[in-house]
């Protein structure tokens, strides 16, 4: 552990803002009853029930099931039936026993809803209880306003939901998901990192998540995939590929907008390590494929074959690097003679001419992912990169993108080789779908052609509050606002 870093990191620790929302509305609640508060919108905080009773003096205690939802769907899902990879200890829900009434019941844990949901499993037959009112104090780090942007109602009702996904996750760090994973992911941070300077411009907070994925480097200073910060700051024991990797665009992306030198300077010898130890991974020019579940990410599929993008990605991270080194006017020479090899090498091994596609693996597989990583990488000029894109979008057994993260990407693709139209047509489609479901925030994973999917084995313990989600409000203010 770097504690020079991490006491940087903790230094920046931001002061979360409290503020206090009620719900009214009294239920009278007999055995097998249940009753749902409905918050109007999605809060991440501590939630407070307040119970009385009616009938004779309680003479038994209440046994109670609450159950926090972020959307309506959750609220009659069988949550007994979910056997997926991903623990049963993010549902969230709670027993709860109460001995006493009247009674205000203060939950220890946070949680991240809309809708609360109360169950009574048993009361005595001598009383019921009266559910009185409901309260939660909700935590962010974001600022409480936001001028909306877009260009019409939908545009504007997309971007108040990306603004509020956004602030959801931002509490003393840039959190994956208040629901489910609640700590800080670096494929994440860096989409929530864009749209931040666009929008709420808690540019420390930013640096803090910097400095503390630069705190828990290994000793080698490879960087972990993610970072725990309770009950101390802790990196995962494992680490991706490209996530590893996107620590450079996002330090060189942090700069950019802050123009914080001394920063750049001080993180600069761990953005090149990601490159020197990703070309571990290469023979020659070319990355080695793996076989490991989880070695890259780029997108929610297991089926998706990560060798060519995960070069792609490497190609992307390492001109961000020589971006960066040219603005501290610092000598790039040798990554400039290395990038150009690399990209040489992607498009002699990967590159189908006949179907003018880029394909990954020993079976030529072809994927959005892929190709959006080769357009955004620059590989190719901006016309013929528009062309790549259109050849994908005609590929009829391409594997498609399944998550807003993947599909963040595709439409910086589009819009970067000019196709702008295009990618505000996409931005429209996909988290318009999502805000026509009824998304008070947007989901980590969202397929329109099945609604269901989960990678998890069960969507129970799908988070549909996801922070690489927030990226329309960095797209409608960068590239469309007038």
């Amino acid at each position: 552990m770097n504690e020079k870093f991490l006491k940087t990191a903790e230094e920046l620790k931001p002061k979360l803002k409290r503020r206090t929302h009620c719900v009214s509305g009294e239920y009278i609640l007999g055995e097998n009853d249940c009753a749902v508060y409905d918050f109007g919108d999605h809060f991440v905080g501590y939630l407070k029930l307040y119970f009385s009773t009616v009938g004779a003096h309680f003479d038994a205690p209440a046994l109670l099931k609450v159950k926090f939802c972020e959307n309506r769907q959750e609220i009659d899902e069988d949550t007994s039936a979910y056997y997926g990879w991903i623990s049963k200890g993010w549902l969230q829900e709670e027993i709860i026993h109460i001995d006493e009434f009247p009674c205000a019941y203060s939950f220890k844990r946070r949680y991240a809803f809309r809708y609360v949901k109360i169950e009574v499993i048993a009361v005595s037959p001598k009383y019921k209880l009266k559910a009185e009112k409901a309260e939660v104090r909700s935590l962010t780090s974001a600022k409480s306003t936001v001028k909306l942007s877009g260009g019409d109602k939908l545009e504007k009702a997309i971007d108040k939901v990306a603004l509020k996904t956004l602030s959801e996750c931002m509490q003393y760090e840039f959190e994956d998901g208040p629901k489910r994973d609640r700590r800080l992911w670096l494929g994440d941070l860096r989409l929530q990192a864009l749209t931040n300077y666009y929008t709420f411009k808690e540019n420390d907070l930013v640096k803090r998540c910097l400095y503390l994925f630069a705190a828990t480097a290994d000793e080698e200073g490879y960087i972990s995939q993610c970072v725990f910060t309770k009950p101390e700051v802790s990196p995962d024991d494992t680490s991706m590929f490209d996530y590893s990797l996107l620590f450079i665009p996002t330090l060189y992306d942090y700069f950019k907008a802050t123009g914080d030198k001394n920063t750049a300077k001080e993180l600069l010898p761990l953005a090149k390590k990601q490159i020197e130890i990703a070309k571990k991974q290469f023979d020659g020019d070319v990355i080695r494929d793996c076989d490991r579940l989880g070695w890259c990410f780029l997108d929610w599929s297991l089926e998706l074959n990560k060798q060519a993008g995960a070069q792609a990605v490497y190609i992307y991270a390492e001109k961000s690097l020589i971006a960066l080194l040219r603005e501290l006017k610092e000598d790039c020479a040798d990554y400039e003679k290395d990038v150009v090899l690399k990209s040489k090498a992607a498009t002699e091994k990967f590159y189908d001419g006949e179907k003018g596609l880029f394909t990954s693996g020993e079976n030529g597989q072809i994927s959005y992912a892929t190709n959006v990583w080769y357009a955004l990488a620059e590989v190719f000029g901006k016309e013929e990169n528009a062309l790549l894109l259109g050849r994908l979008k005609d590929h009829n057994e391409a594997i498609k993108p399944v998550t807003p993260y993947m599909m963040h990407h595709y439409v910086e693709a589009l819009i970067q080789s000019g196709l702008e139209g295009e990618g505000r047509k996409v931005l429209r489609d996909y988290w318009g779908g999502m805000v026509n479901e009824g998304a008070d925030t947007f989901f980590e994973l969202y397929n329109p052609e099945n609604p269901d999917e989960s990678p998890y084995g069960g969507k129970a313990v799908n988070s549909y509050c996801h922070a690489w989600s927030c990226t329309p409000s960095y797209f409608l203010r960068k590239y469309y606002e007038k």
